[in-house]
């Protein structure tokens, strides 16, 4: 298992989402950066212009991510094709702040070097990154630009496949993995009637899926999305699990203390405020094919 499908829960995370998910296109983080760059307009997104940002590289945004960049939140592993959620997302944003797709250029950048301290080689960092205070202490995020949901996986013909509420996987044999927010989630929120397997790695669950040792796994939707299709033959998603509590969300990485935090931020709200979000959600998202189980 390599660090970019744990990227959601240990330093981790994963590498999606379905009938349902319009709303999730805009989270709201209270804790991201607020300030504005002027104290005297209204517009969060005064000043915020290529003649103002201190960028890596002046009249040029520099955005990372990660290599390979898995669908669907890019298309073909080419993040400056602006095909699959993040990427247009990323140009949405630089839009917002002047900068057209020619004025974008693109930094590979492996996912724990994008969250560790120290000066980075890209102005902000779209690598599906979930928020979180312990991040907070090295790195600025921007607000949220996407909510993650819990999801059920499985293989064509397998006893869950087909199942639509979460009182048909009572009796299903879960797998997770140890220490994860997945496990609770499949433990508390499914409670089912056999214990759930705990694997010490999410690899470790999909062979344990592949020998039919469980009948499905519970992980978070986006790398639900990778293990269907990339880990799995006949791999399907059963269906992602009614949100409970508050929302983990994705935010862009930015250097600690970044100047530019505040003007992404404000692109990011700007682009939940219009619709930009939930649209870019319906059109990369939900046709991935994880439906809201009831």
């Amino acid at each position: 298992m390599t660090a970019r499908h744990h990227r959601l829960l240990v330093p981790l995370a994963a590498l999606v989402l379905a009938a349902g998910l319009a709303a999730c296109g805009a989270p709201v983080d209270e804790t991201a950066a607020s300030s504005t760059p002027s104290a005297t307009s209204t517009d969060p997104l005064a000043g915020c212009t290529p003649d103002a940002l201190k960028t890596l590289t002046p009249g040029t945004l520099t955005i990372g991510t990660d290599k390979p960049a898995y669908a669907p939140w890019f298309s073909d592993d080419d993040p400056s094709n602006g095909k699959g959620y993040e990427s247009a997302v990323a140009y949405a944003v630089a839009e917002k702040l002047g900068y057209g797709k020619d004025k974008v250029t693109w930094a590979v950048v492996p996912f724990n070097t994008a969250i560790a301290p120290g000066p980075k080689t890209f102005d902000l960092d779209f690598s599906q990154v979930s928020i979180s205070e312990d991040r907070r202490k090295a790195v600025d995020f921007s607000s949220g630009y996407y909510d993650v949901r819990q999801s059920v996986i499985t293989y064509k013909g397998s006893p869950i496949d087909g199942k639509t509420t979460v009182a048909d996987l009572k009796g299903a044999k879960l797998g997770a993995q140890v220490g994860t927010t997945s496990y609770t989630a499949a433990k508390e929120q499914i409670a089912p009637t056999q214990q759930v397997a705990v694997f010490d790695t999410n690899d470790l669950a999909v062979q344990a899926l592949k020998n039919k040792q469980i009948d499905g796994i519970v992980v978070d939707l986006p790398t639900g999305f990778y293990m269907t299709a990339a880990q799995l033959d006949d791999g399907v998603i059963v269906g992602q699990l009614p949100a409970q509590g508050s929302a983990e969300q994705f935010g862009a990485v930015l250097d600690k203390g970044s100047s530019l935090t505040p003007c992404v931020t404000a692109a990011v709200d700007a682009l939940r405020a219009d619709g930009t979000l939930d649209k870019l959600v319906g059109e990369w998202l939900s046709t991935q094919g994880a439906p809201e189980l009831s």
